[in-house]
């Protein structure tokens, strides 16, 4: 039994890597450690704990986690440190060996976080808790929440696919979710803690429901339902499971935004089947066109991997050809690096590091070129915005339903609010659409 009297007036501080997963989990794991008698403060205020959840996605990931650790061990050298995540999970050696670190969580271990705390003091060694998470197979629900507009509510976990070059399913396990109603109602709670849009996040969230009779398309119809929830945007879905019923339902849904993120990561069929992809580039154009046909001002995200092992030049000219011919909104471009016990490294056909980064240049110009041409073929159009909190230079943002950034000058009365405007121009960095409040 633990003894949580000596966690009370504790503060806490956290800070999470990588991707809007890990945000939602840091949430729960927060709310636990609140429950529990933890005070919450900003990562920049001095803390008693700090909680890191890590992400291990590149090496650079890895190198980024080690440097604000290390910052923060610096800054606050008696505060109890605490790191989980996926770095955690697939190194939980490396992240031992920095020096004050107390305590190292994996993947699942985290949720689990006050029975390993003890009484939070400073340890002389570190303790490494990080089991087999391929044994797992309890999905653990959570949402993120606070002071946003938008909650990124978690609806499935670990992934099947075991790409090449991928390390997901060795840090997050096997493909596993909750079930439709369960969903539904973490969904009904961020409803009520204020939230006006969901996100749903997941490994492969596509695959919500493997193992039963429901399927990813049962739950969008059912959240569809849920009031209080103004929008929902699907995070990433794979595209061989991204139905022409799901596609045709997003376009006539009450909530649900004509905003789509696909994962294609290449343009080339000979990388796709070296990377161990589901699908070919037919495919992937097929969805493409088929989103556009119903949602012809859809926002449409795409990830990309450079320089992975066994990719030529010409192979790279083929995906640079094939995703300027795309009609999609913005590139999400990863520059590939090597994982530990991944297939990818059986390959012997190695990229150079500084051909990976000419190639990341490219497709980070044709990305911006992307954005800004579809971004200008909105100017004047008339639609809602939903306008967050957040002050900068006495501006405040928020986004359209097709994803356009916008901002106004701010106006507490429009925080968290849907409002009518009309798109004027760009914003003066190009990275916004300046909008006034539409007069009716």
């Amino acid at each position: 039994m633990i003894d949580q009297s000596v966690f009370k007036n504790r503060k806490v501080a956290f800070h999470t890597f990588g991707c809007k997963l890990n945000f939602s989990e840091t949430s729960t794991v927060a709310a636990t450690m609140m429950e529990a008698g933890f005070s919450k403060v900003s990562f920049s205020d001095k803390a008693d704990v700090y909680v890191f959840n890590t992400c291990s996605v590149t090496e650079l990931a890895d190198k980024k986690c080690k440097q604000v650790i290390r910052k923060a061990i610096k800054q606050n050298p008696e505060a109890f440190i605490v790191v989980t995540g996926c770095f955690a999970q697939l190194k939980p050696d490396d992240v031992a060996h920095i020096e004050g670190v107390d305590l190292v969580l994996g993947s699942d271990e985290k949720f689990d976080i006050l029975q390993y705390l003890q009484d939070g003091k400073k340890h002389n060694t570190t303790e490494v808790h990080a089991g087999n998470i391929g044994e797992n197979k309890k999905f653990q629900p959570s949402f993120s929440f606070g002071d946003r507009t938008r909650c990124f509510l978690k609806v499935q976990d670990g992934c099947d696919y075991f790409c090449s070059y991928c390390t997901i399913p060795l840090a997050r396990g096997r493909s596993r979710s909750d079930t439709v109603s369960h969903t539904v109602d973490q969904a009904r709670k961020a409803a009520e803690s204020g939230a006006k849009e969901i996100i749903l996040t997941g490994v492969n969230i596509g695959d919500f429901g493997k193992g039963t009779d429901e399927t990813f398309f049962d739950l969008v119809k059912a959240l569809d339902e849920v009031e209080g929830i103004e929008r929902y945007r699907i995070s990433s879905i794979e595209p061989n499971l991204l139905t022409d019923e799901i596609i045709e339902y997003v376009a006539q849904s009450k909530r649900f935004m004509p905003h789509f993120h696909i994962p294609l990561q290449s343009g080339c069929d000979k990388i796709l089947q070296l990377m161990k992809r589901k699908y070919n580039t037919q495919l992937f154009k097929e969805k493409v066109e088929k989103v556009k046909s119903v949602m012809p001002h859809a926002f449409i995200g795409v990830d990309v991997i450079t320089g992975v092992r066994g990719e030529s030049d010409e192979d790279f000219e083929i995906t640079y050809k094939f995703l300027d011919g795309l009609d999609i909104s913005q590139l999400h471009v990863f520059t590939y690096s090597e994982r530990p016990n991944t297939q990818a490294l059986k390959i012997e056909d190695v990229v150079p590091v500084s051909v990976r980064k000419e190639r990341s240049k490219k497709l980070h110009d044709l990305s911006d070129q992307k954005t800004l041409s579809f971004y200008k073929k909105h100017i004047g159009y008339q639609t809602e915005v939903l306008f967050e909190k957040a002050e900068h230079e006495g501006y405040m943002t928020g986004y359209t339903p097709n994803y356009l950034k916008s901002e106004i000058k701010y106006d507490s009365t429009l925080v968290n609010q849907i409002v009518k405007v009309r798109l004027k121009h760009l914003a003066f960095d190009d990275m916004a659409m300046s909008v006034e409040l539409h007069k009716l």
